[in-house]
């Protein structure tokens, strides 16, 4: 089965939105190796609609520049892209579609397919659905070192949690921390009278 790995620029307070505003001051070699690692190295992105504007209004112009991003940007336009949506769309940059069909379904029958690594970037309402019906493979968050206080955070208030499992972690001379994890259906579980023999003891 194909890994489905989502990244997200993610603020220490959970905000998820409108990165752009905030986290191109912590962006360095070292963050772009690692987004580079997570969507470069996928030869298929799915993506949300607006998510899916926003790279297209932008990468292929990058791409056609040549500049210093042009090598990533050939990357996305080469690389398959699906695009979650309930319209019919049209597309002018290459190698664009739209997923059919049920979004679970759908997605499960991708990963099912051959190829490499899918990768997803952004895209928050997509990542919800696909983190709580446990598809997503790695949800890598590059948690930058500030409180927007402000937009929309990854998580919304529910009525159960998804229990997580950490992969690994890194810290950039930034401060961002890239923090990868996996849902963990062995997750632990306790009371205070399990923790309480956990706290320090008086010295006899």
């Amino acid at each position: 089965m194909r890994k489905l790995t989502a990244g997200l620029f993610i603020s220490l307070d959970g905000v998820v939105h409108n990165p752009g505003e905030w986290h191109f001051p912590y962006f360095n070699d070292e963050m772009g190796a690692a987004v580079d690692a997570q969507l470069g190295a996928a030869d298929t992105l799915l993506l949300g609609r607006v998510t899916y504007d926003s790279f297209a209004g932008a990468w292929p112009d990058r791409e056609t520049a040549g500049e210093e991003d042009a090598p990533f940007a050939k990357k996305l336009g080469d690389a398959r892209k699906i695009v979650v949506s309930r319209q019919d769309l049209e597309f002018t940059w290459r190698n664009s579609e739209v997923l059919k069909g049920d979004l679970i379904e759908a997605v499960t029958a991708l990963k099912n397919e051959p190829g490499d690594q899918i990768g997803m970037s952004g895209s928050v309402s997509v990542v919800r659905q696909l983190l709580a019906a446990g598809l997503i493979d790695e949800l890598h968050l590059l948690v930058h070192p500030i409180a927007v206080r402000r937009g929309t955070r990854l998580f919304e208030e529910a009525d159960s949690s998804i229990p997580l499992r950490l992969l690994s972690s890194k810290s950039f001379s930034t401060g961002v921390l890239h923090l990868v994890y996996t849902t963990d259906d062995s997750a632990p579980d306790g009371t205070y009278e399990d923790a309480k023999g956990h706290l320090p003891q008086e010295d006899s």
